[in-house]
């Protein structure tokens, strides 16, 4: 099993100036630790009630913030979990995925999404359509994305997407093409654009392991429908613990072995207290070497 890092939070002891420093010393820990992977979220706004944080608290720019990482790591993953589609032109978005890609020497993966967090898409005056029109557009990113990797120049028309002459010069070093991660388990919409385009999936464990095997099994019903490989899609999961309040390596062990056995072969790791030395300690002494086996 791999094991990756979301870090959630950039609320710091010692304010902004703290963040730089602090970021640099948990990225090139957690390489040194053997996490397979490094992610932040996609949000200008902090999800309000996330480990009792409001919305106003410190949060940065997704991909600028990797490329901060591409630059102190050499062998960890990285990605956003996951783009939110509305906020960023889709040509341009690629332009910033194939940038990642290249400067991480090709570690990128490229995550997306439908978003769902309307206040702050609202706040930022961001656009914000109906559930039908941001998958619309889901969509359309995820066939750009393709087409455009099948060559050095494309033109692509999709439903409100238009890119007359877009060009893939440099071409991202991953191959065939940085992995395409989706996250969510709507069982219509997003499971069947898995199915379609994605190489990884990533579900929730606050779904519960109930609605977690639901998903796999309605991914599975997509992939058999499709003539897809299920077995070739990355089933990933994020997990959120907090080894500073009740969870213990023991547990969170335990919790990834159940995950192992449902066919989850990535968790990622959302945790509030990142930023202190003993919780990358233990994943690396501890939870790293056990779960290397499942």
């Amino acid at each position: 099993m791999n094991i990756g890092l979301q870090i959630p939070s950039f609320k710091f002891p010692g304010g902004t100036i703290a963040i730089r420093p602090k970021l640099k010393e948990i990225v090139t820990t957690a390489e040194e630790a053997g996490f397979y992977s490094l992610w932040v979220m996609d949000h200008y706004y902090q999800i309000k009630g996330l480990f009792g944080e409001a919305y106003n608290d410190p949060m940065l720019e997704s991909y600028t913030t990797l490329g901060f990482f591409a630059g102190l790591t050499e062998k960890a993953y990285l990605g956003v979990l996951v783009t939110g589609v509305i906020y960023r032109h889709p040509s341009v978005l690629m332009k910033m995925v194939n940038t990642l890609d290249i400067l991480s020497g090709g570690r990128a993966y490229f995550g997306i999404g439908a978003a769902w967090y309307e206040e702050e898409a609202k706040g930022y005056g961001i656009p914000y359509p109906s559930t039908s029109e941001r998958f619309e557009k889901l969509e359309d990113n995820l066939k750009l994305a393709k087409a455009l990797w099948d060559g050095d120049e494309v033109s692509f028309a999709g439903k409100h997407v238009s890119t007359p002459l877009i060009t893939n010069n440099p071409r991202p070093i991953s191959n065939p093409h940085p992995r395409i991660m989706i996250g969510g388990t709507g069982p219509k919409k997003t499971l069947r654009l898995v199915a379609q385009y994605a190489d990884a999936c990533n579900i929730g464990a606050w779904e519960g392991t109930e609605n977690m095997q639901k998903a796999l099994d309605n991914l599975k019903e997509h992939c058999q429908s499709l003539g897809r490989d299920y077995d070739a899609i990355e089933k990933t999961c994020l997990y959120s613990v907090n080894l500073s309040g009740d969870d213990t390596a023991g547990s969170i062990i335990k919790n990834a072995q159940g995950l192992s056995e449902m066919g989850f072969t990535h968790v990622i790791f959302n945790m509030p207290d990142v930023y202190k030395e003993t919780t990358l300690k233990t994943f690396a002494e501890e939870i790293i070497p056990a779960t290397a086996g499942f």
